[in-house]
């Protein structure tokens, strides 16, 4: 049974919602890298049982499935999903992307790793690190006079030197440390002397304990402006020319294990002597160094990157202070004296992916009580107050030397990185679902299903990744059951730029060998991002689009489904997927809902984006649904109704801009539809966006259509409810073949 007809909405979307609040507890397997818009795994695994199932989608879910020899291709594989879930039921599996980053990361995420040599190795490089720097991260309690305890947090606050006076200002946007969440009390920074005072009332905090100053939340640097508390100056920033902003250490997260059991709260203290004099020496020691593994290159000029040199951030090295790049730099060197090759390359990958925590673009949450990585956001965000992590991490009750087993405290460290690479490569071995009972989670165990190329007593699995374009795959004419993808959303999230920020310190450290590792960034000219400072625009968008398509077509077998997630909240940035569709010579035979990020992300909270893909699912011979074909209005009303209607049932009540995303996937099948016969495909790109336009035009302006969803009751579900397993004459009376 087709996806067309096995697919259900609420099923699934009750799972991608569910995943996407704690996806690696669902999916531990994107824990291997950071990877940026990672679709939920649950929906791909749906997308593969109901075209390839013959049971109701609901029960095969949670049963071990087997189909080995089935072909399914990924043309823009990013974080690997689709593959990842292909591979796990015995699909031989093909993918494929520009970015080498991507490559690599898919690569370490379904190679078999030996656990055992991983956790030898892994243990041998925290213990010498300890040995080495372990001391840096170090302080002593004042609360209750323990010396020598571990730091989970340095918070570091921007300077600027006063253009009146020449004296160096603190640029606090706020001065709350810590909210009274996580905490019994509200940490308040003192302006006046720096100490740390807390208090129960943020609105009335008093004054300082120490030296009597008025305590305040709200610091003085406002929209790139601050007077002078000494001259009274206004100053401006950030100051490019004056090249990296500098940073002063002014407060402290620790870690008590001795204390912890009868403690309230975190422990929290001001810098004292002791700990500047750790900070001179880590930079003392970092200059004595001749770097071996810290990349010398400059930060090119790009759409996200540009933020970075408006800080006056020229080089990569320039994002992390001199503590980060000893402890880093000593952990290439460590690992790159590792002389098995696959653990040398899981802990390469570790290391790329600890920078994320390890650079001065890191921010502390004052609610959450924790470092964000500088991807928490998918861009490069530069605030004012950074957060600098325990490169070791930290161990319950036993610090950074305690044992493997127990959990870690706080974020950011080696300890950290470690212990989700290993979760997630034991899931590989054992994959699992996480079934719900009302409010129960019980783990389902999937034996016989497991990821990798070849295992003990299994028939090897075909794994073939490239980094590289799809357009030049080499794969033979009608040979693919499938094409599943996440395609990049035009303007998207700049891949490239965001990673080359790990690309650089990953490629000094395994060399060229990996492929494309000769590149001296991951950029190329054949990404699909809109991008202005490439000057990469819509027509160039979907030229590059129906490029891979029509490559993709090709290799499918006749009637063999291309089916991809796609959202954006223009219109126009649909009319590219609608012409990369007819150029590759199929129809639309369904545009399916599901969730697929998650509502409280930090990048799209509050910004009215939707949360709803379209599953786009097209092929060169079928059939569609005959109710999913409108002619007006009110039937594409009914339409969306019936998206909606299954939407609230999984648990999620889509918003306007969910259901401006559900009507815009809409309007394009059915334009594709009305198009499908005469398209011609030798028209300049310009002329296919215009005509999809026109078409999708013909039930009114899309605004008003969006409009019209605020004010009808279409909370009403449709005449016929979708269903999983439909009767043999209500199906055929169903389908409209093409």
């Amino acid at each position: 049974m087709p996806i067309e007809h096995a697919f259900d909405v609420p099923f699934v979307a009750a799972l991608a919602l569910k995943e996407k609040q704690i996806q690696q507890n669902y999916r531990p397997i994107i824990a291997v890298h950071k990877w940026f818009a990672r679709r939920p795994g649950t929906l791909f695994r749906a997308l593969l049982l109901s075209e390839l199932g013959q049971e109701r989608l609901a029960d095969a879910f949670y049963r071990p499935q087997a189909f080995p020899g089935v072909q399914i291709a990924d043309p823009f594989m990013g974080g690997g999903t689709p593959l990842i879930e292909a591979n796990r039921i015995g699909c031989d599996v093909q993918g494929f992307d520009i970015n080498p980053m991507s490559a690599w990361i898919v690569r370490e995420e379904i190679e078999h790793l030996d656990l055992g040599a991983y956790a030898t190795a892994a243990l041998a490089l925290t213990e010498a690190l300890t040995a080495s720097v372990g001391r840096l991260y170090r302080t002593d309690c004042p609360l209750y006079g323990d010396r020598d305890v571990p730091v989970k947090y340095f918070l570091w606050v921007k300077t600027l030197a006063c253009a009146g006076c020449g004296g160096s200002i603190d640029l606090f946007p706020g001065y709350l440390l810590a909210e009274n969440k996580r905490h019994p009390k509200n940490v308040l920074i003192c302006p006046g002397c720096g100490d740390l005072n807390e208090v129960d009332d943020r609105k009335h905090p008093g004054c300082c304990a120490s030296c009597g100053t008025a305590l305040t939340s709200v610091g003085p640097a406002r929209r790139n402006r601050i007077d002078c508390p000494d001259c009274g100056h206004a100053n401006s920033y950030p100051r490019p020319q004056a090249g990296p902003p500098p940073h002063r250490l002014f407060a402290i997260e620790y870690y008590n294990p001795a204390r912890k059991a009868r403690h309230r709260g975190r422990f929290f203290k001001k810098p004292d002597a002791s700990d500047l004099a750790r900070v001179a020496e880590a930079a003392a020691r970092f200059e004595a160094l001749c770097p071996d593994f810290v990349p010398p290159e400059p930060i090119p000029p790009g759409d996200e990157t540009d933020r970075l040199h408006r800080w006056g951030y020229r080089d990569y090295r320039d994002l992390f202070n001199a503590r980060q790049l000893l402890a880093l730099e000593l952990s290439c060197r460590e690992i790159a004296a590792i002389g098995d090759e696959r653990v040398r390359h899981a802990l390469a990958t570790n290391l790329s992916d600890l920078l994320r925590y390890q650079n001065m673009l890191c921010r502390y949450d004052t609610m959450a009580l924790k470092s964000l990585d500088i991807f928490s956001v998918h861009g490069f965000p530069v605030g004012l107050v950074q957060c600098e992590s325990n490169v070791l991490g930290i161990r319950n009750g036993h610090g950074a030397e305690g044992r493997l087993d127990a959990p870690a405290v706080g974020s950011g460290g080696w300890i950290n990185i470690i212990d989700k690479y290993a979760k997630a490569k034991r899931w590989c071995d054992a994959p699992f679902e996480i079934r719900h009972h009302g409010t129960r989670k019980v783990q389902v165990a999937m034996p016989g299903e497991w990821i990798g190329e070849q295992r003990k007593g299994a028939p090897r699995r075909a794994v073939r990744l490239s980094c590289s374009s799809a357009t030049l795959a080499d794969l033979p004419p009608a040979s693919l059951d499938a094409v599943l993808t996440d395609p990049p959303y035009f303007g998207n999230v700049q891949y490239a730029e965001l990673m080359d920020f790990c690309y650089m310190w990953l490629r000094r450290l395994v060399g060229h060998a990996a492929e494309g590792f000769d590149r001296a960034s991951t950029h190329s000219p054949m990404e699909l991002t809109g991008n202005v400072t490439q000057q990469r625009g819509l027509a160039s968008f979907a030229v590059g689009l129906a490029s891979v398509y029509s490559r993709m077509a090709d290799a499918l077998k006749p009637g063999a489904p291309l089916a991809f997630t796609y959202h954006h909240n223009r219109i126009e940035a649909y009319y590219a997927v609608a012409a990369a569709i007819l150029d590759a010579g199929l129809v639309c035979s369904a545009s399916l809902p599901c969730p697929a990020e998650m509502s409280g992300s930090i990048h799209i909270h509050g910004t009215g984006s939707s949360i709803i893909d379209t599953v786009f699912v097209c092929r060169s011979t079928g059939a569609t649904r005959r109710r999913w074909l409108f002619e007006t209005p009110d039937e594409l009303a009914g339409v969306i109704a019936a998206d909606i209607a299954d939407l609230t049932a999984a648990g999620r009540k889509p918003t306007l801009g969910d259901s401006r995303c559900i009507a815009f996937g809409h309007l394009t099948r059915m334009a594709i539809w009305h198009l499908r016969h005469g398209w011609d495909r030798s028209l300049a790109m310009p002329e296919k966006l215009a005509r999809v336009a026109e078409a999708t035009a013909q039930w009114g302006a899309q605004d008003a259509i969006v409009a019209d969803l605020k004010t009808q009751a279409i909370a009403e579900p449709p005449p016929l409810p979708y269903l999983t397993a439909w009767p043999d004459q209500q199906e055929d009376d169903d389908a409209v073949p093409f």
